[in-house]
Protein backbone atom coordinates (compact mmCIF):
# COMPACT_ATOMS: atom_id res chain seq x y z
CA UNK A 1 0.00 0.00 0.00
CA UNK A 2 1.52 3.40 -1.04
CA UNK A 3 -0.77 6.12 0.88
CA UNK A 4 -0.38 9.36 -1.48
CA UNK A 5 0.74 12.89 -0.46
CA UNK A 6 -1.27 13.87 2.07
CA UNK A 7 -2.92 16.57 0.94
CA UNK A 8 -2.04 19.38 3.37
CA UNK A 9 0.36 21.51 1.78
CA UNK A 10 3.53 23.04 3.48
CA UNK A 11 2.65 26.20 4.44
CA UNK A 12 5.11 29.38 3.75
CA UNK A 13 7.93 29.69 6.36
CA UNK A 14 6.12 32.78 7.74
CA UNK A 15 2.90 31.14 8.56
CA UNK A 16 4.73 28.27 10.03
CA UNK A 17 6.34 30.70 12.31
CA UNK A 18 3.66 32.26 13.44
CA UNK A 19 2.59 28.71 14.61
CA UNK A 20 3.74 29.59 18.42
CA UNK A 21 4.99 26.34 19.40
CA UNK A 22 7.01 25.77 16.52
CA UNK A 23 7.74 29.55 16.53
CA UNK A 24 9.06 28.31 20.58
CA UNK A 25 11.19 25.11 19.38
CA UNK A 26 13.01 27.12 16.24
CA UNK A 27 14.20 29.92 18.85
CA UNK A 28 15.15 26.93 21.30
CA UNK A 29 16.97 24.73 18.30
CA UNK A 30 19.05 27.98 17.24
CA UNK A 31 20.06 28.64 21.10
CA UNK A 32 21.77 25.69 20.84
CA UNK A 33 23.49 26.20 18.14
CA UNK A 34 26.93 28.02 17.62
CA UNK A 35 28.26 30.23 15.59
CA UNK A 36 26.49 31.64 12.33
CA UNK A 37 29.46 30.64 10.58
CA UNK A 38 29.43 26.97 11.72
CA UNK A 39 25.93 26.55 10.91
CA UNK A 40 26.29 28.49 7.47
CA UNK A 41 29.20 25.86 6.64
CA UNK A 42 27.27 22.63 7.39
CA UNK A 43 24.16 24.27 5.68
CA UNK A 44 25.91 24.29 2.39
CA UNK A 45 27.39 20.84 2.76
CA UNK A 46 23.78 19.61 2.69
CA UNK A 47 22.65 22.08 0.07
CA UNK A 48 25.24 20.62 -1.68
CA UNK A 49 24.78 16.81 -1.55
CA UNK A 50 21.42 17.07 -3.24
CA UNK A 51 17.27 16.87 -2.00
CA UNK A 52 17.69 13.45 -1.94
CA UNK A 53 21.09 13.08 -1.09
CA UNK A 54 20.62 14.75 2.27
CA UNK A 55 19.92 12.42 5.39
CA UNK A 56 18.60 9.21 5.95
CA UNK A 57 17.05 9.09 9.57
CA UNK A 58 16.21 5.82 11.08
CA UNK A 59 13.21 6.61 14.23
CA UNK A 60 12.32 3.76 16.36
CA UNK A 61 8.81 3.21 17.67
CA UNK A 62 9.58 4.19 21.00
CA UNK A 63 10.63 8.22 19.90
CA UNK A 64 7.28 7.75 18.05
CA UNK A 65 5.79 6.13 21.32
CA UNK A 66 7.47 8.50 23.69
CA UNK A 67 9.00 11.84 21.82
CA UNK A 68 7.06 12.58 18.93
CA UNK A 69 6.55 16.54 19.98
CA UNK A 70 10.33 16.56 20.03
CA UNK A 71 10.42 14.81 16.75
CA UNK A 72 7.99 16.95 14.45
CA UNK A 73 9.46 20.29 15.71
CA UNK A 74 13.09 19.23 14.70
CA UNK A 75 12.40 17.83 11.47
CA UNK A 76 9.62 20.40 10.80
CA UNK A 77 12.87 22.76 11.57
CA UNK A 78 14.86 21.02 8.84
CA UNK A 79 11.96 21.78 6.32
CA UNK A 80 12.16 25.31 7.22
CA UNK A 81 15.25 25.77 5.95
CA UNK A 82 14.72 23.80 2.91
CA UNK A 83 16.60 20.13 3.75
CA UNK A 84 14.40 17.12 3.31
CA UNK A 85 15.39 13.93 5.37
CA UNK A 86 14.16 10.14 4.71
CA UNK A 87 12.78 8.90 7.19
CA UNK A 88 12.51 5.21 8.13
CA UNK A 89 10.42 4.31 10.79
CA UNK A 90 10.01 1.18 13.44
CA UNK A 91 6.96 0.37 15.41
CA UNK A 92 8.62 -2.36 17.90
CA UNK A 93 6.57 -1.55 20.89
CA UNK A 94 3.71 -0.94 19.25
CA UNK A 95 3.81 -4.23 17.90
CA UNK A 96 4.11 -6.26 20.93
CA UNK A 97 1.32 -4.43 22.54
CA UNK A 98 -0.61 -5.00 19.47
CA UNK A 99 -0.24 -8.37 19.16
CA UNK A 100 -0.49 -9.07 23.58
CA UNK A 101 -3.97 -7.16 22.75
CA UNK A 102 -4.78 -9.72 20.24
CA UNK A 103 -3.47 -12.68 22.51
CA UNK A 104 -0.72 -13.42 20.32
CA UNK A 105 2.67 -14.69 21.47
CA UNK A 106 5.70 -14.17 19.69
CA UNK A 107 9.51 -15.51 19.56
CA UNK A 108 12.88 -14.07 18.81
CA UNK A 109 15.45 -15.47 17.20
CA UNK A 110 18.82 -13.72 17.70
CA UNK A 111 16.92 -10.85 17.79
CA UNK A 112 14.89 -11.23 14.53
CA UNK A 113 11.17 -11.21 15.42
CA UNK A 114 9.29 -14.76 14.09
CA UNK A 115 6.74 -13.37 11.82
CA UNK A 116 3.85 -15.73 11.27
CA UNK A 117 1.06 -15.19 9.23
CA UNK A 118 -1.36 -13.29 11.75
CA UNK A 119 1.82 -11.44 12.82
CA UNK A 120 2.67 -10.01 9.73
CA UNK A 121 -1.14 -9.28 9.43
CA UNK A 122 -0.86 -7.44 12.29
CA UNK A 123 2.45 -5.78 11.57
CA UNK A 124 1.22 -4.57 8.64
CA UNK A 125 -1.63 -2.44 10.50
CA UNK A 126 0.57 -1.21 13.04
CA UNK A 127 3.23 0.22 10.73
CA UNK A 128 0.51 1.64 8.54
CA UNK A 129 -0.67 3.16 11.95
CA UNK A 130 2.87 4.54 13.02
CA UNK A 131 3.71 5.82 9.83
CA UNK A 132 0.04 8.36 9.89
CA UNK A 133 0.29 9.28 13.48
CA UNK A 134 3.57 10.60 12.64
CA UNK A 135 2.32 11.81 8.97
CA UNK A 136 -0.65 13.68 10.94
CA UNK A 137 1.69 15.12 13.28
CA UNK A 138 4.03 16.75 10.85
CA UNK A 139 0.79 17.96 9.20
CA UNK A 140 -0.31 19.99 12.19
CA UNK A 141 2.61 22.03 12.00
CA UNK A 142 2.77 22.90 8.60
CA UNK A 143 5.01 20.28 7.11
CA UNK A 144 3.95 18.18 3.89
CA UNK A 145 4.41 14.22 4.33
CA UNK A 146 4.34 11.24 2.01
CA UNK A 147 3.36 8.19 3.66
CA UNK A 148 4.96 5.35 1.84
CA UNK A 149 4.54 2.01 3.01
CA UNK A 150 5.16 -0.31 0.06
CA UNK A 151 7.21 0.01 -3.13
CA UNK A 152 10.80 0.81 -1.85
CA UNK A 153 12.04 -2.20 -0.90
CA UNK A 154 12.36 -5.62 -2.78
CA UNK A 155 13.30 -8.44 -0.83
CA UNK A 156 13.53 -12.28 -0.59
CA UNK A 157 11.98 -14.52 2.43
CA UNK A 158 15.16 -15.14 4.54
CA UNK A 159 16.89 -18.72 4.11
CA UNK A 160 16.65 -19.66 8.03
CA UNK A 161 12.17 -20.60 7.52
CA UNK A 162 11.84 -20.41 11.28
CA UNK A 163 11.77 -16.83 10.99
CA UNK A 164 8.55 -17.31 9.01
CA UNK A 165 7.70 -14.20 6.77
CA UNK A 166 10.93 -12.35 6.82
CA UNK A 167 12.67 -10.72 4.27
CA UNK A 168 16.19 -9.79 3.08
CA UNK A 169 16.09 -6.75 1.04
CA UNK A 170 17.39 -7.28 -3.27
CA UNK A 171 16.45 -4.02 -4.27
CA UNK A 172 15.72 -0.48 -3.52
CA UNK A 173 13.28 1.47 -5.60
CA UNK A 174 14.40 4.92 -5.06
CA UNK A 175 11.59 6.62 -7.32
CA UNK A 176 8.80 7.50 -5.15
CA UNK A 177 11.35 9.00 -2.53
CA UNK A 178 12.70 11.08 -5.64
CA UNK A 179 9.23 11.93 -5.85
CA UNK A 180 7.88 12.85 -2.98
CA UNK A 181 10.88 14.93 -2.01
CA UNK A 182 10.03 16.93 -5.76
CA UNK A 183 6.54 17.53 -4.09
CA UNK A 184 8.06 19.31 -1.31
CA UNK A 185 7.49 16.24 0.94
CA UNK A 186 9.01 14.55 3.87
CA UNK A 187 9.33 10.81 2.59
CA UNK A 188 7.95 8.30 5.95
CA UNK A 189 8.95 4.74 5.08
CA UNK A 190 7.80 2.01 6.96
CA UNK A 191 9.78 -1.03 7.53
CA UNK A 192 8.20 -3.40 5.06
CA UNK A 193 8.90 -5.13 1.99
CA UNK A 194 7.68 -7.38 -1.19
CA UNK A 195 8.73 -10.26 -2.93
CA UNK A 196 8.85 -10.25 -6.73
CA UNK A 197 5.16 -11.85 -6.75
CA UNK A 198 4.20 -9.47 -4.12
CA UNK A 199 4.22 -11.57 -0.44
CA UNK A 200 4.27 -8.61 2.21
CA UNK A 201 7.97 -9.20 4.26
CA UNK A 202 8.67 -8.13 7.34
CA UNK A 203 12.36 -6.48 7.46
CA UNK A 204 14.24 -4.93 10.67
CA UNK A 205 13.97 -0.73 10.30
CA UNK A 206 18.11 -1.00 11.38
CA UNK A 207 18.62 -3.30 8.19
CA UNK A 208 16.37 -1.25 5.98
CA UNK A 209 18.11 2.26 7.09
CA UNK A 210 21.19 0.48 5.62
CA UNK A 211 20.71 -1.00 3.30
CA UNK A 212 18.39 2.20 2.01
CA UNK A 213 21.82 4.56 2.88
CA UNK A 214 23.73 2.24 0.34
CA UNK A 215 21.58 2.59 -2.10
CA UNK A 216 21.17 6.65 -2.14
CA UNK A 217 25.08 7.48 -0.61
CA UNK A 218 23.32 10.40 1.51
CA UNK A 219 25.43 12.92 3.17
CA UNK A 220 23.98 12.17 6.49
CA UNK A 221 22.53 8.71 8.43
CA UNK A 222 21.09 9.43 11.45
CA UNK A 223 19.66 6.64 14.12
CA UNK A 224 17.51 8.91 16.69
CA UNK A 225 17.20 7.00 19.92
CA UNK A 226 16.11 7.61 23.91
CA UNK A 227 20.22 7.55 24.98
CA UNK A 228 20.83 9.74 22.83
CA UNK A 229 24.18 8.16 21.53
CA UNK A 230 26.63 5.44 21.86
CA UNK A 231 27.17 5.15 26.13
CA UNK A 232 31.19 4.20 26.94
CA UNK A 233 31.90 2.72 30.75
CA UNK A 234 30.87 5.11 32.68
CA UNK A 235 27.32 5.33 30.96
CA UNK A 236 28.48 9.05 29.00
CA UNK A 237 28.04 9.25 25.42
CA UNK A 238 31.28 9.07 23.11
CA UNK A 239 31.54 11.85 21.36
CA UNK A 240 32.73 10.67 18.41
CA UNK A 241 34.52 7.17 16.73
CA UNK A 242 37.09 7.40 14.06
CA UNK A 243 36.62 3.67 12.86
CA UNK A 244 39.83 3.43 11.21
CA UNK A 245 41.96 4.46 14.40
CA UNK A 246 39.61 3.15 17.21
CA UNK A 247 37.08 0.18 16.02
CA UNK A 248 39.73 -2.47 16.82
CA UNK A 249 40.04 -1.39 20.45
CA UNK A 250 36.14 -0.08 20.51
CA UNK A 251 35.03 -3.27 19.82
CA UNK A 252 36.81 -5.80 22.18
CA UNK A 253 35.89 -3.58 25.40
CA UNK A 254 34.29 -5.88 28.01
CA UNK A 255 31.56 -2.93 28.43
CA UNK A 256 30.20 -2.73 25.23
CA UNK A 257 26.98 -3.91 25.19
CA UNK A 258 25.70 -6.47 22.96
CA UNK A 259 23.09 -4.20 21.39
CA UNK A 260 25.88 -1.12 21.10
CA UNK A 261 28.57 -3.18 19.76
CA UNK A 262 25.86 -4.89 16.89
CA UNK A 263 25.53 -0.97 15.83
CA UNK A 264 28.78 -0.15 15.58
CA UNK A 265 29.06 -3.09 13.19
CA UNK A 266 26.78 -2.12 11.24
CA UNK A 267 27.76 1.40 11.27
CA UNK A 268 31.33 0.27 10.07
CA UNK A 269 29.68 -1.90 7.46
CA UNK A 270 27.56 0.67 6.19
CA UNK A 271 30.29 3.48 5.92
CA UNK A 272 32.74 0.86 4.24
CA UNK A 273 30.09 1.09 1.13
CA UNK A 274 29.86 5.10 1.12
CA UNK A 275 32.22 7.69 -0.14
CA UNK A 276 34.40 8.81 3.09
CA UNK A 277 32.03 12.44 3.40
CA UNK A 278 29.53 10.21 4.76
CA UNK A 279 28.78 9.96 8.81
CA UNK A 280 26.51 8.16 10.97
CA UNK A 281 25.11 10.28 13.93
CA UNK A 282 22.91 8.64 16.88
CA UNK A 283 21.36 11.28 19.02
CA UNK A 284 17.64 12.01 20.13
CA UNK A 285 15.02 14.06 18.56
CA UNK A 286 15.69 17.47 20.51
CA UNK A 287 19.17 17.86 19.83
CA UNK A 288 19.08 16.89 16.06
CA UNK A 289 20.01 20.25 14.87
CA UNK A 290 22.51 21.13 17.20
CA UNK A 291 24.19 17.72 15.58
CA UNK A 292 23.70 18.73 12.57
CA UNK A 293 24.73 22.12 12.56
CA UNK A 294 27.86 22.33 15.26
CA UNK A 295 31.24 20.84 15.13
CA UNK A 296 30.86 19.85 18.85
CA UNK A 297 27.24 18.27 18.43
CA UNK A 298 25.16 16.74 20.54
CA UNK A 299 25.13 12.87 20.12
CA UNK A 300 28.28 9.91 18.72
CA UNK A 301 29.06 10.62 15.55
CA UNK A 302 30.67 7.53 13.73
CA UNK A 303 32.86 8.55 10.75
CA UNK A 304 35.32 6.07 8.75
CA UNK A 305 38.15 8.72 9.13
CA UNK A 306 41.96 8.55 8.18
CA UNK A 307 44.87 6.66 9.75
CA UNK A 308 47.45 8.95 11.14
CA UNK A 309 51.23 8.45 9.12
CA UNK A 310 54.02 9.47 12.06
CA UNK A 311 57.02 11.17 10.32
CA UNK A 312 60.14 11.64 12.00
CA UNK A 313 61.30 13.70 9.01
CA UNK A 314 60.70 16.55 6.62
CA UNK A 315 61.36 14.34 3.29
CA UNK A 316 58.21 12.28 3.76
CA UNK A 317 56.16 15.36 4.31
CA UNK A 318 54.17 16.80 1.74
CA UNK A 319 54.85 20.33 2.13
CA UNK A 320 52.68 22.24 0.30
CA UNK A 321 49.53 20.10 1.63
CA UNK A 322 51.15 20.64 4.99
CA UNK A 323 51.22 24.10 4.59
CA UNK A 324 47.83 24.46 3.16
CA UNK A 325 46.43 23.13 6.03
CA UNK A 326 48.27 24.92 8.56
CA UNK A 327 47.22 28.05 6.31
CA UNK A 328 43.14 27.02 6.42
CA UNK A 329 43.39 26.05 10.23
CA UNK A 330 44.73 29.11 11.44
CA UNK A 331 43.50 31.75 9.10
CA UNK A 332 47.36 33.14 8.78
CA UNK A 333 49.95 33.01 6.07
CA UNK A 334 53.15 30.39 7.07
CA UNK A 335 56.17 32.61 6.85
CA UNK A 336 58.46 31.31 3.97
CA UNK A 337 61.28 29.52 5.46
CA UNK A 338 59.45 27.92 8.27
CA UNK A 339 59.91 24.07 7.26
CA UNK A 340 63.67 25.29 6.58
CA UNK A 341 64.04 26.50 10.01
CA UNK A 342 62.09 24.09 12.21
CA UNK A 343 63.79 21.22 14.28
CA UNK A 344 61.25 18.58 14.02
CA UNK A 345 60.64 15.58 16.32
CA UNK A 346 57.47 14.47 14.45
CA UNK A 347 55.21 15.11 12.67
CA UNK A 348 51.60 13.39 13.12
CA UNK A 349 49.02 13.96 9.69
CA UNK A 350 46.00 12.09 8.60
CA UNK A 351 46.33 10.42 5.71
CA UNK A 352 44.71 13.46 3.49
CA UNK A 353 46.13 16.54 5.46
CA UNK A 354 43.55 17.46 7.09
CA UNK A 355 44.81 17.11 10.74
CA UNK A 356 48.19 17.76 12.03
CA UNK A 357 50.65 18.04 14.96
CA UNK A 358 54.07 19.21 14.58
CA UNK A 359 56.21 18.54 17.63
CA UNK A 360 59.88 20.32 17.19
CA UNK A 361 62.86 19.73 19.59
CA UNK A 362 63.25 23.65 21.62
CA UNK A 363 66.35 23.08 23.43
CA UNK A 364 65.74 19.33 23.88
CA UNK A 365 62.42 19.27 24.91
CA UNK A 366 59.29 18.37 22.84
CA UNK A 367 57.30 21.41 21.82
CA UNK A 368 53.71 21.26 19.60
CA UNK A 369 54.56 23.53 17.09
CA UNK A 370 51.29 23.30 15.31
CA UNK A 371 48.26 21.50 15.96
CA UNK A 372 45.69 22.25 12.51
CA UNK A 373 42.63 20.96 11.94
CA UNK A 374 40.91 21.47 8.31
CA UNK A 375 37.89 23.85 8.93
CA UNK A 376 35.90 20.52 6.79
CA UNK A 377 36.95 18.09 9.40
CA UNK A 378 35.44 19.76 12.54
CA UNK A 379 33.03 17.61 14.38
CA UNK A 380 34.67 14.20 12.77
CA UNK A 381 37.02 13.38 15.12
CA UNK A 382 40.58 13.75 13.95
CA UNK A 383 41.62 16.37 16.09
CA UNK A 384 40.54 14.14 19.01
CA UNK A 385 42.55 11.09 17.04
CA UNK A 386 45.56 13.17 16.45
CA UNK A 387 45.81 13.81 19.86
CA UNK A 388 45.65 11.15 21.56
CA UNK A 389 48.14 9.97 19.55
CA UNK A 390 50.46 12.24 20.56
CA UNK A 391 50.09 11.64 23.92
CA UNK A 392 50.47 8.36 23.96
CA UNK A 393 53.91 9.25 21.68
CA UNK A 394 54.99 12.07 23.57
CA UNK A 395 54.07 12.19 27.09
CA UNK A 396 56.28 15.25 27.91
CA UNK A 397 55.39 18.08 25.86
CA UNK A 398 54.54 22.30 25.85
CA UNK A 399 52.88 24.96 23.72
CA UNK A 400 51.86 28.34 23.06
CA UNK A 401 48.33 29.73 22.41
CA UNK A 402 47.51 33.20 21.43
CA UNK A 403 44.86 34.33 23.79
CA UNK A 404 42.12 34.87 21.51
CA UNK A 405 42.44 30.99 19.97
CA UNK A 406 39.30 30.00 19.64
CA UNK A 407 40.03 26.25 20.41
CA UNK A 408 41.93 27.16 23.98
CA UNK A 409 38.66 25.89 25.86
CA UNK A 410 39.89 22.50 24.69
CA UNK A 411 43.83 23.16 25.83
CA UNK A 412 42.44 24.04 28.93
CA UNK A 413 41.02 20.66 29.55
CA UNK A 414 43.76 18.60 28.18
CA UNK A 415 46.65 20.17 29.86
CA UNK A 416 48.60 19.87 33.11
CA UNK A 417 49.20 23.58 33.45
CA UNK A 418 48.91 26.88 32.05
CA UNK A 419 50.33 30.87 32.30
CA UNK A 420 49.45 34.04 30.63
CA UNK A 421 52.07 35.97 29.16
CA UNK A 422 51.06 39.17 26.89
CA UNK A 423 49.10 37.61 23.84
CA UNK A 424 50.42 34.20 24.43
CA UNK A 425 48.95 31.24 27.05
CA UNK A 426 51.96 28.74 27.55
CA UNK A 427 50.78 25.00 28.26
CA UNK A 428 52.41 21.81 29.61
CA UNK A 429 51.58 17.96 29.80
CA UNK A 430 53.15 15.53 31.94
CA UNK A 431 55.83 18.30 33.37
CA UNK A 432 55.85 18.69 37.18
CA UNK A 433 59.03 20.35 37.84
CA UNK A 434 58.49 23.82 38.77
CA UNK A 435 61.96 25.09 37.76
CA UNK A 436 61.60 23.37 34.37
CA UNK A 437 58.37 24.95 33.54
CA UNK A 438 59.17 28.45 33.87
CA UNK A 439 62.22 27.20 31.71
CA UNK A 440 59.63 25.96 29.56
CA UNK A 441 57.68 29.25 29.50
CA UNK A 442 60.36 30.85 28.40
CA UNK A 443 61.54 29.09 25.61
CA UNK A 444 58.06 29.18 24.09
CA UNK A 445 57.67 32.72 24.74
CA UNK A 446 60.95 33.23 22.81
CA UNK A 447 60.18 31.56 19.91
CA UNK A 448 59.59 34.06 16.74
CA UNK A 449 56.58 33.92 15.00
CA UNK A 450 55.89 31.45 12.18
CA UNK A 451 52.38 32.96 11.46
CA UNK A 452 51.92 36.28 9.71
Amino acid sequence: MNISDNQQSGASTHQMMEHPKTKQTIIQLLSNLANPQEIEQYFKRFVNAGQTQFAVIKIGGSIIENDLDNLCSSLSFLVQIGLFPIIVHGAGPQLNTNLEQAGIDCNFIEGQRVTTPAILQIAKNTFIQQNLKLANQLQSLGVKTSSITTGVFTAKQTENSDLGFVGEVTHINTQPIAQAISNGAIPILSSLAETETGQTLNINADVATNQLAIAIKPYKIIFLTGTGGLLDENGKIISSINLITEYSNLIEQPWLQGGMKLKIKQVAEILSQLPSTASVSITKPENLAKELFTHKGSGTLIRKGESIMSHDNLETVKKGKLKSLIESSFQRTLVDTYFEEISLKTALITYCYRAAAIITNEEGYPFLDKFAVDETAKGEGLGKAIWEKLISQTPEFFWRSRIENPINSFYYKKSDGCQKSGEWIVFWVGFNDMQLIQKLIAIALSKPKTLK
